[in-house]
């Protein structure tokens, strides 16, 4: 291996390091998670989502809003399975 090759392979290695993953998820047309809608919801770092699905009726059903820290929001949902 040269040293020029030695280079371009750390420059390589450090350019995937220092990039930081970003990702959003987009649910579409009739997406559901355990029995429920949520068609038309982005998640992405700002804004995102936790479903909790319970087998008997939660303690707090339904969806709200909790702030971060970090300045971001989540979304949480303690939902009743539905079906079997």
């Amino acid at each position: 291996m040269t040293f020029g090759s030695a280079a371009v392979t750390a420059i390589l290695v450090a350019g995937m390091i220092a990039i930081p993953a970003a990702a959003e998820v987009r649910f579409g047309k009739n997406v559901r998670i355990g029995g429920h809608d949520v068609s038309n919801q982005t998640f992405n770092k700002k804004r995102r989502g936790e479903f909790h699905i319970h087998r008997t009726a939660p303690r707090h059903p339904g969806c709200r809003w909790r702030k971060n820290g970090d300045g971001s929001r989540t979304k949480v949902c303690h939902l009743k399975r539905k079906g079997s």
